[in-house]
């Protein structure tokens, strides 16, 4: 399993509102992929940066820079080859990621499993 799908695994464990891996290699200098995940409130936000941290620590994968916990709107982990985004969901939309990286393939999470899209 990827970082990418540990991150995204672990987010999942917080039931997130969305969620989303894009593969971002060929098409990005400072990293292969994003991890988006969307969430009801700064409360859950919180509680999925978490479970990422916490699932990546025992995989041993060092993260290099965290930003965004005060206020927890957008709290940003960096593990270099993955950047892993959770925002709150008015925020996921206004910044609109997917569509700023819109040739990127993208899984989503439905069903309870990824799904390739695009």
């Amino acid at each position: 399993m990827t970082v990418a799908e540990l991150a995204a695994e672990a987010a999942s464990g917080a039931k997130p509102v969305y969620l989303a891996i894009l593969d971002l290699r060929g098409l990005s200098s400072f990293t292969d992929y994003f991890v988006i995940a969307g969430a009801d409130s700064s409360r859950q936000v919180r509680a999925l940066a978490e479970r990422v941290e916490e699932r990546l620590a025992q995989a041993r994968v060092r993260m290099r820079h965290r930003e965004g916990t005060g206020e927890a709107r957008w709290i940003l982990l960096d593990y270099q080859d993955v950047v892993v985004h959770i925002f709150d969901e008015r925020t996921r939309q206004f910044y609109d990621l997917e569509r700023l990286w819109g040739d990127a393939p993208k899984r989503t999470l439905a069903g309870g499993s990824f799904a390739q899209i695009g």
